[in-house]
């Protein structure tokens, strides 16, 4: 029993520590206002059976377009090999065995044999990472997705941000690396609206704000929970209501509510918290929107028309 405790704790350590690492690294599988892998539900190559439950937060933690994913075994039954240097995704399930003592199986009021769950993982790969398949047999088919209309205000505020970051498109996951000082966005189409495309890109351009070379925050990787990661979520999400407003859209922050909860409940009460992410969250937006740069050139503007 020991022994099958231990492996269950494995499992939960090696599920929470992959769930950890995306979040630390941007990723928050549960709050995305796009399509992912075109829409369709992650599937095993084998089975062709959907993946439930846990499994689809952690295989939507991954930063990949295809939708099937098979373990090393499974991909070589289809002729595929695991692409040298791959990481895989551990995912679990769950099996159930007979209770047992002394040696007999114990019974139910009922006489049936009673079970115990036990929680194992495996390690999956996705499609993209595998050589000698054809990628195109295990890719979601084109869904017709509606013209992404791009609103030219927004659309200013991104192109004239001072020293702005890469901003690259693609795979399923939006985030900001700071080692990398890069914004990584789904493809502008696979967003449920317009305006939710902008409002998760400004909350990536707040966070890169933090970055030494622009306004300057504490961006060194921290526990999922804690005070300063909170608190970096927070100054990202109301800095991209600021840059929403300014622009006239609607922000989404029903979306990230729940989750922003969720962290602030585990930390000790703080009543300067928000006020402080509030401040620096204007700071962000206001180098974002080159606000220091604008104010001296209407004070240029009145200075020559006093001399006039």
């Amino acid at each position: 029993m020991a022994k099958a405790t231990a492996k269950r704790d494995i499992a939960y350590d090696k599920i929470t520590a992959q769930i950890i690492t995306a979040l630390e690294s941007g990723i928050v599988p549960w709050k995305k206002p796009w399509n992912i892998a075109g829409g369709l539900m992650p599937q095993n190559v084998a089975s062709k059976k959907v993946y439930n439950g846990l499994n689809v937060l952690l295989l939507g933690c991954q930063d990949h377009a295809s939708h099937v994913w098979g373990t090393f075994k499974q991909w070589k039954e289809k002729g595929g090999m695991v692409r040298k240097g791959e990481k895989g995704t551990s995912i679990i399930f769950w099996t159930f065995f007979p209770k047992k003592i002394n040696g007999n199986v114990v019974l139910d009021a009922k006489g049936r044999p009673e079970k115990i769950p036990f929680l194992k993982y495996y390690t999956v790969f996705n499609a993209e990472q595998i050589d000698d398949i054809e990628l195109s047999d295990y890719m979601p088919e084109k869904v017709e997705t509606p013209e992404f209309s791009p609103i030219e205000a927004a659309e200013k505020v991104v192109s004239e941000m001072p020293n702005r970051p890469v901003i690259e498109h693609g795979g399923s996951n939006a985030g900001y690396s700071p080692s990398l000082d890069r914004v990584r966005m789904p493809q502008k189409e696979d967003f449920h609206g317009n305006g939710e495309y902008y409002s998760i890109l400004f909350h990536e351009l707040g966070h890169s704000t933090g970055h030494s070379s622009r306004v300057g925050r504490d961006l060194s990787p921290t526990s999922f929970g804690s005070e300063s990661y909170s608190k970096e979520e927070l100054v990202a999400e109301i800095a991209a209501c600021f840059l929403c407003s300014s622009v006239g859209i609607e922000q989404t922050f029903d979306n990230s509510a729940a989750y922003l909860k969720g962290w602030l409940k585990r930390l000790k009460d703080d009543n300067k918290l928000i006020v402080r992410a509030a401040s620096q969250a204007r700071k962000a937006s206001a180098y974002i929107l080159n606000e220091t740069a604008k104010e001296k050139e209407v004070e240029a503007v009145k200075e020559a028309v006093k001399e006039a």
